[in-house]
């Protein structure tokens, strides 16, 4: 759930969002507020395309052009090459020209080299001798390419097997031909940091994948109704309590062109995750979970002959594990790596050696590593992104791994994310605050000297737009902030009283509130302030980059901990003499159409008008992944899985409630609404149904102005 969640909020923020209108008096439409819409891209702020490292020399794409980036005040950009230039240069070697350089990318620090795509075949192409230097034919329809500059060689998948391409000659590492059998994909519903499923060997000799085995889980029906008659599309969905896939990791040798599979052993309901390679290409590290997610072995494996080497360490929770990120060899130490745990309460770093012996802590303190950028030239320094600041702003900081020193690297406040050049001595900051809608700066490491590069204008300089208030009130324990944001109606008068909705999302893996540009208010957020609604978000218990406790307080009982929290939210609101306590409404998706469901039916006498799209109404309906890590299996916690259903409250609704769902969700299936519904038709109760024909756990396209036109409609009518 959680990539599909991001997905939804990203797609809704306005981090990059709207450019000044003719008519400030003119407000702001659905068609320029969301994704979709007809002049959304008209109101988007443009950041530098392509922006990426070519060594230590930044590059981006203007228009036709790709350009070098001038790292300080006194220099200017450069152009590199043009699309022109390069079509002539393709042209003469007998190639078909490229549309654009939407894709380009840099794979060797010191070479003039990019890879190109013309939409028929791929290149690696010599910008400064205009030459092709290898192609590519990755025939249509193929996906998951993943390149090895080392060898120069492609790896993809073509339905559900695995290829790899070395300078145009097709090797086909499987064969399988059971549609229930999946080849170089993602496996365990991209849980556990799974993005991707070929790992390539630092030599680029040989490829790490994933297979996995579906043939045991059950087939789910999905039904295609833009055909003349219906069509089942059936999914293999795993859901709580019944029977998993099986995963295996095989490895290929390009130069044997064999094939060997690692033996994981017994039981194969488990996960194998965060794969990783030793620097010598000997061994195969693995963070292995069981299914129950309470216990994560750190374990190699020998890449030769495919047997287990040695189990290097365990880290054991009461609740759950959940290991996101490989082992990282010291780029100055192969005998050493680095471990990301939260076992003393928030996310820090750990050495080992190779043996599995702890040789120290790293980090340390009430905040959490969100992300680790990589080293510098000599491996001495490590750079990474955290929240040491504060629990809504990220910063970059580089650390001294001898010394133990941390240094700031960033320098104004807000939400920072970056990139480290090939030696380390740069790095790319990019960062947004609330009254910052972006910049980017490049910073020199060793000084710690910084140059902005680009600033984005100010988008709404000459609009009239609603006031946006960031704060935090106390959690009913007296001592958690919890923060929000809250979006007061355009032309506020503080001696009116206003219809009030909250958005509410409130799952694992999300945080809607911090110090970026808005504070991620969303498009509809605005157009809702415009219509005169105060619009109110909190980061409950159970949402990210808090430490463990604040996380896992929910386990075995989502929805109650968070609810409670939504509710002390409420009461905040009631104390605000412009907000209308007789038209509260509430508004989620997805897990927060879960907690819509919560909102509505454990609280009736409070919310007056309720839209849940997607939501989980029963965890029994959801997948193993994730739904046995925050609730275990329904078996193991029956009393919890009774609690958190909300198709045995559909009794309880007061309110008018609106359910939306996409008819072809894979990831929330329409069965959670339709038992609502049944559960709705048997205590008497009301609800309405709106379906998303042809759409999956998202609409897309300009359906999705649609969407948000309907919700709006629905808070009209009855808010």
């Amino acid at each position: 759930m959680k990539i599909l969640r991001v997905c939804f909020i990203t797609i809704c923020t306005l981090s990059s969002f709207i450019s000044m209108a003719q008519d400030a008096s003119i407000p702001l439409t659905l068609e320029d507020l969301i994704p979709g819409g007809n002049s959304y891209a008209k109101y988007r702020i443009s950041y530098p395309q392509q922006l990426q490292w070519w060594g230590d020399t930044p590059v981006y794409v203007k228009g036709d052009s790709i350009m070098t980036v001038a790292k300080s005040e006194k220099e200017t950009d450069i152009l590199l090459i043009d699309k022109k230039t390069i079509n002539s240069g393709l042209e003469a070697n007998g190639k078909g020209s490229i549309k654009s350089l939407t894709s380009v990318s840099f794979p060797y620090a010191k070479e003039k080299i990019v890879i190109l795509n013309n939409g028929g075949e791929t290149f690696l192409y010599n910008i400064e001798t205009n030459q092709i230097i290898a192609t590519y034919n990755l025939p249509k329809g193929t996906a998951n390419h993943d390149f090895s500059n080392v060898s120069k060689t492609f790896a993809y998948t073509k339905d559900n097997n695995l290829y790899v391409s070395q300078l145009g000659n097709e090797i086909a590492i499987t064969s399988d031909s059971d549609k229930g059998i999946v080849n170089g994909q993602a496996v365990h519903r991209n849980e556990f940091g799974i993005k991707k499923g070929t790992f390539w060997s630092p030599s680029g000799k040989q490829l790490a994948f994933y297979r996995m085995d579906e043939t045991m889980v059950t087939d789910y029906p999905l039904v295609d109704i833009s055909t003349r008659i219906a069509e089942l599309k059936d999914i293999k969905y795993p859901m709580a309590g019944m029977k998993s896939h099986h995963v295996t990791i095989g490895i290929f040798n390009l130069e044997t062109q064999k094939t060997i599979f690692l033996n994981t052993g017994t039981p194969k309901e488990k996960y194998l995750t965060n794969i990783a390679w030793s620097p010598d290409e000997k061994y195969i590290y693995l963070a292995e979970l069981n299914r129950g997610q309470d216990t994560c072995k750190v374990i190699r494996y020998n890449a030769i002959s495919g047997k287990q080497d040695a189990t290097l360490f365990t880290e054991i929770h009461s609740k759950y594990v959940e290991p996101e990120n490989p082992v990282l060899f010291l780029k100055n130490d192969p005998q050493s790596f680095l471990w990301q745990s939260k076992r003393d309460g928030h996310n820090h770093l750990y050495q080992y050696d190779v043996n599995g012996n702890l040789k120290k802590q790293l980090t340390s303190g009430n905040w959490d590593i969100t992300e680790v950028l990589g080293f510098d030239e000599a491996g001495n320094n490590l750079y990474y992104i955290s929240t040491e600041v504060s629990p809504i702003e990220k910063h970059i900081y580089q650390l001294n791994l001898k010394s133990g020193k941390r240094t700031q690297l960033s320098k104004e406040e807000g939400t920072h994310s970056a990139k480290v050049s090939t030696s380390g001595k740069y790095i790319l900051d990019q960062y947004t605050s609330q009254y910052n809608p972006g910049k980017i700066a490049i910073t020199e490491t060793k000084s710690n000297k910084s140059h902005t590069f680009f600033q984005a204008k100010d988008p709404y300089a000459k609009i009239t737009m609603p006031e946006i208030v960031i704060g935090s009130i106390k959690a009913n324990d007296g001592k958690t902030d919890l923060y929000y944001r809250l979006v007061k109606p355009m032309n506020y008068d503080s001696s009116k009283k206003y219809p009030t909705i909250v958005y509410v999302y409130g799952g694992p893996h999300s945080q809607l509130v911090d110090n970026s540009w808005m504070g991620q208010a969303r498009g509809w957020d605005i157009y809702m302030a415009e219509k005169g609604y105060v619009v109110f978000t909190i980061d409950n218990r159970g949402t990210s980059n808090r430490g463990i406790d604040f996380e896992n307080i929910t386990h075995r009982q989502l929805g109650v901990t968070e609810t409670q929290d939504q509710m002390t939210g409420v009461e905040f609101l009631k104390s605000l003499p412009y907000v209308d306590t007789n038209r509260i409404g509430v508004h989620g998706w997805s897990y927060g159409g879960f907690m819509t469901l919560n909102l509505m039916l454990r609280h009736p006498e409070t919310f007056k008008v309720g839209v849940a799209g997607g939501p989980v109404t029963d965890w029994k309906y959801y997948e193993i992944m994730y739904g046995e890590r925050y609730m275990d299996s329904p078996k193991e916690n029956p009393e919890g899985y009774a609690e958190t259903n909300m198709v045995d409250r559909a009794g309880d609704l007061k309110g008018r409630l609106l359910l939306i769902h996409g008819d072809e969700d894979p990831t929330v299936v329409l069965q959670h609404n339709l038992q609502f519904v049944k559960s709705a038709i048997k205590k008497g109760t009301h609800p309405d149904l709106f379906i998303y024909p042809g759409h999956g756990h998202n609409m897309t396209g300009h359906d999705r102005v649609h969407l948000h036109e309907h919700i709006t409609r629905y808070f009209e009518d009855y808010l």
